[in-house]
């Protein structure tokens, strides 16, 4: 009777002392989110812009033509309660932030933020921008470039939205024709996507174009 009273002794301390284990890490784990979350409200700010690059075809090309050292761009933006990557690939979707910067080329990315971001981004504008992006998630990657709203492409996605949302224009629009389309790598990306007449008269606008707008600050190079 004693030893199985012993016994049971044990295996209460026992199981204590794994409940005392899985409960701290519990709030580890929660902890750990809570210090993630808080970094990332830190850091990023809604309507804040993030470039980056990567190695495809795609991405050299449109830094050749565009002489840009981006090949992609987003825009953040507050979904369900968190910050997130509204970005336009195929298709256009919402990106946890950390997962956006690590499919970057070498995990780096620039941040850039409107000046005036206190005085220009209203709640309403916001809001505004918030619901434009909503409606164009699951909307198709456009690999031609076209300037209609049934596509998007990156920079276009951005431009818009900030544009549409609270009336302000982020870089400068191009034509087609008035980027470096000579190298051999743009052409080949070009006869890819065309395969045909080319719309060289086509509204566009590039990463780099947004980056070096006078109306945005750096936050990150």
């Amino acid at each position: 009777m004693k030893n199985n009273n012993l016994s049971l002794l044990y295996f209460c301390i026992i199981a204590s002392a794994i409940g005392l284990l899985f409960f701290q890490f519990d709030y580890s784990v929660k902890d750990s989110k809570i210090v993630i979350e808080k970094s990332i409200s830190n850091k990023f700010k809604e309507g804040d812009i993030i470039f980056q690059t990567s190695k495809s075809l795609q991405s050299q090309a449109i830094q050749i033509a565009t002489k840009s050292k981006f090949s992609h761009v987003g825009i953040i933006m507050k979904y369900y309660g968190k910050l997130v990557v509204l970005e336009a690939v195929q298709p256009v979707k919402i990106t946890p932030i950390k997962d956006f910067i690590a499919y970057g080329e070498g995990k780096s990315y620039s941040l850039k933020r409107l000046k005036q971001r206190e005085l220009l981004l209203t709640k309403k504008s916001i809001e505004k921008m918030r619901s434009l992006g909503k409606d164009w998630i699951g909307k198709d990657y456009d690999i031609a470039f076209d300037w209609s709203d049934n596509k998007l492409y990156c920079s276009e996605l951005v431009w818009k939205i900030y544009q549409r949302g609270c009336g302000i224009e982020i870089g400068k629009l191009k034509k087609l024709k008035d980027y470096d389309l000579s190298h051999p790598i743009v052409k080949q990306a070009i006869e890819q996507r065309y395969k045909g007449e080319i719309p060289l008269e086509e509204d566009m606008i590039s990463p780099q174009a947004i980056f070096e707008s006078d109306l945005l600050m750096d936050v990150k190079q």
